[in-house]
């Protein structure tokens, strides 16, 4: 695959490691070759680098292959997701998992990528629905200040809401910016 292909998001190989792209940018420069500008994190590690590529330069292709997964249960450390269409288990340690965890409730249906068999990323759902387990009740009036407040949703994850949202409502959470959306009745 040649570098001017690649995007925001893409996985490749490179040195017999697996890489995503961080961040591109087509660089020209007067009187000088142009050159591709990358930010690239190590799948395994974590680490990101930052690399510049000649346009001419290839790299080796990944194929992402992606399996909708059912979150189970938790025990002992592992956290396990069920394959929706075999029935298989995978049992996950928590730092595969911890940046899904606060969206996910048992039962939800997440996206599991792997190349060659190997698991790379757990993506939640674009949007959740959560129930309000702790917030503060609204006081008349109080439009002095911002006219959110801080509400703890059952996976513990801390969200600002509007000020007539209570305790016990569901709430629809953007999982990508982990904001409020609206309430869900």
């Amino acid at each position: 695959m040649n570098i001017t292909d690649l995007k925001i998001g893409n996985t490749f190989e490179m040195d017999g490691k697996l890489y995503t792209v961080v961040e591109y940018q087509h660089v020209s420069r007067p009187r000088l070759a142009a050159l591709i500008r990358t930010k690239i994190k190590n799948i395994e590690t974590g680490q990101v680098l930052e690399k510049n590529f000649s346009p001419s330069e290839t790299v080796g292709e990944a194929f992402i292959e992606q399996k909708k997964m059912q979150y189970s249960y938790e025990d002992g450390g592992l956290y396990y997701f069920m394959d929706v269409e075999t029935y298989d288990q995978l049992p996950l340690d928590y730092e595969m998992v911890k940046d899904v965890l606060k969206y996910i409730t048992e039962e939800t249906i997440v996206t599991m990528n792997f190349v060659k068999d190997k698991l790379i990323s757990v993506t939640p759902p674009l949007f959740v629905d959560l129930t309000i387990v702790e917030c503060e009740p609204a006081v008349a009036g109080d439009t002095s200040r911002t006219a959110y407040k801080p509400a703890k949703v059952e996976t513990g994850l801390i969200v600002k809401v509007p000020l007539f949202v209570n305790n016990g409502e569901k709430i629809r959470i953007d999982t990508r910016t982990g904001e409020y959306m609206e309430r869900v009745k």
